[in-house]
């Protein structure tokens, strides 16, 4: 399980400096200063969760696999594509329907810490 996470969670946050990188530097000028802010926040809990679930792997390393370590890291993974990915398409069209897709994503967010928090305090 650890190696598989190390490479996801790498990967991901990758992609958040590539994506933060892409949204500075070519799109801030064409989506305007209120779009950006929004796309903003999807790069920065992007990259929070991918950190995430590299502590995660990290963790699944020390105290040995556990199936709620292993569906924290999938709920991260799928609130990253949720939440962060519902804001880049929101904050680059424009249509507010995508916005009724984030809170789905940090749904998938908190549950994920919920089973964190669940792992380490169980025996």
């Amino acid at each position: 399980m650890a190696k598989k996470w190390i490479a996801i969670g790498s990967i991901l946050a990758m992609l958040s400096v590539l994506i933060g990188a892409f949204g500075a530097h070519i799109i801030e000028p064409i989506i305007g200063e209120e779009r950006l802010t929004t796309y903003e926040t999807g790069v920065q809990y992007h990259m929070m969760h991918a950190l995430g679930i590299l502590l995660i792997a990290l963790m699944a390393n020390s105290f040995g696999p556990k199936k709620a370590l292993e569906w924290a890291a999938r709920l991260l993974f799928i609130g990253i594509i949720l939440f962060s990915g519902s804001l880049y398409v929101l904050s680059m069209t424009g249509i507010g329907i995508f916005g009724a897709i984030t809170p789905l994503g940090g749904i998938c967010f908190i549950t994920g810490w919920i089973l964190v928090i669940i792992s380490v305090l169980k025996k």
